[in-house]
């Protein structure tokens, strides 16, 4: 009868200790998470899509900003996955550097903007708390320090992606000709996101 019992009360408190972490989570993280959502969103909303757009068009121009601003831009105001959406306002060429430049930054923006990532935002949790552990005068630096280098990161893999992308390219000529012809509709705005 002990064994029963105890089982039973093992049974019920864990889904106790499961309703409290939940509990924990509605009451803390999930409306910081909605808030933040919802300013992006209101921002967007304030600026102008078309105004945000031609932005993100002229960032998509450069490779210093096209591996730096533009996929900072992307992860905070549309969040993962919807920031790889951004990719379209870029030539054929660019999407898969963009792309990588992208994805390398959804864990270092959780320091900071928690909403851009929610789903893993405990890779940052997990980093954080042995930080706020040992010394909690350290987080802030920590946060900046992970997001700075973060988009360091970005920007280099953004350029290695665009060189590794344009060797692949100029190895044969079928590529090369099919590029080509992306080039061209981008510019001439057949492709969505293009020149018009």
């Amino acid at each position: 009868m002990k064994a029963v019992t105890w089982v039973a009360e093992h049974f019920i408190g864990l889904f106790q200790a499961s309703a409290d972490s939940f509990m924990g989570l509605v009451t803390g993280v999930l409306p910081l998470l909605i808030v933040l959502l919802t300013a992006m969103y209101a921002v967007t909303t304030w600026i102008g899509e078309d105004r945000v757009t031609r932005a993100v068009q002229w960032s998509g121009k450069y490779a210093l900003t096209r591996y730096t601003l533009m996929p900072i831009l992307a992860v905070i105001m549309l969040t993962n996955p919807m920031a790889y959406t951004f990719g379209r306002f870029l030539p054929e060429r660019y999407k898969p550097a963009f792309y990588d430049s992208a994805v390398s930054f959804v864990h270092p923006v959780t320091s900071f903007f928690p909403h851009a990532n929610a789903g893993e935002i405990f890779v940052w949790t997990g980093v954080s708390a042995g930080v706020l552990a040992v010394n909690p005068g350290a987080y802030t630096k920590l946060a900046v320090l992970y997001f700075l280098v973060g988009i360091i990161v970005i920007l280099i893999r953004g350029m290695v992606t665009q060189w590794i992308t344009a060797v692949m390219i100029r190895r044969d000529p079928q590529h090369r000709a099919t590029f080509a012809q992306f080039d061209a509709d981008y510019q001439d705005g057949r492709i969505q996101g293009g020149s018009r």
